[in-house]
């Protein structure tokens, strides 16, 4: 009876140790996204943090963090470039030139976008109020940049480097929580969809369907002197009769 009782309770005590660890795991795959530090730029007050979200576009990665938090201001909706404006920072969304499907993240300290920035390119973005404050009634943003996709046309005061050891403990991978309405999806799911003997011009992002056909009745060749009706209604008329003085003719 004790040594009965002895394994029930080991037992008990390995699935409690399991159970949460299992539970944990299935939370943190299901509800967090990580997007992995790419690129950093500046210091101190100064800075600005890019981030790549693998295979999830513009308006997807914008609604992540404005559910995340709320912003000042949001951009209209792109699939190109999106900005989301808070009071400590702006952030700058671009379609990777190098993969039309990921997002890169651009974190941009206000002192940043200050000193870097051109004020009339976010003109186009952002409404004049943001902007004022944003620059302070036009002081600031006398610059050329334009964004980390474009750095090397309209450069930054300083360039970005590859993140540091020391860049990736003050800035690590950012996180955050996945909505019900966005999906990843694979790179893979083309080729998995395609047949194996399908071209691969033909792999393309979109699936296309034949159009409806109409259907039709094909004639034998030795019906091709027959009618091209169906169906032929039967003559109905009476027969005629001819009326004489002598005999009373009925036509056969």
């Amino acid at each position: 009876m004790n040594k009965w009782w002895h394994q029930s309770i080991k037992y008990l005590l390995l699935l409690s140790f399991i159970i949460p660890l299992l539970t944990a795991c299935a939370v943190s795959d299901s509800v967090k996204d990580q997007y992995p530090l790419q690129s950093v730029n500046g210091s101190g007050n100064e800075t600005s943090y890019v981030y790549r979200a693998d295979n999830i576009s513009v308006p997807d990665v914008a609604a992540n963090l404005a559910d995340q938090r709320k912003p000042e201001q949001q951009s209209e909706v792109s699939t190109e470039r999106m900005f989301l404006v808070y009071s400590d920072e702006v952030i700058q969304l671009d379609q990777a030139p190098d993969d039309p499907s990921d997002t890169l993240i651009e974190i941009n300290s206000t002192e940043y976008v200050r000193q870097n920035y051109s004020s009339s390119f976010l003109q186009g973005y952002l409404i004049a109020s943001v902007l004022d404050d944003l620059f302070d009634h036009g002081k600031y943003g006398k610059g050329k940049y334009r964004g980390y996709t474009t750095k090397d046309i309209y450069k930054p005061n300083t360039s970005y480097r590859v993140p540091t050891v020391e860049d990736k403990k003050l800035a690590p991978p950012l996180t955050v929580n996945r909505t019900g309405s966005v999906f990843k999806r694979s790179k893979d799911a083309n080729a998995s969809a395609s047949s194996p003997n399908t071209s691969s011009s033909q792999n393309k992002d979109t699936i296309t369907s034949k159009p409806a056909t109409k259907g039709k009745i094909v004639k034998e060749a030795n019906e091709s002197s027959k009618s091209n009706k169906v169906y032929t209604k039967p003559r109905k008329s009476k027969p005629s009769v001819k009326v004489g003085k002598s005999r009373v003719t009925r036509r056969r």
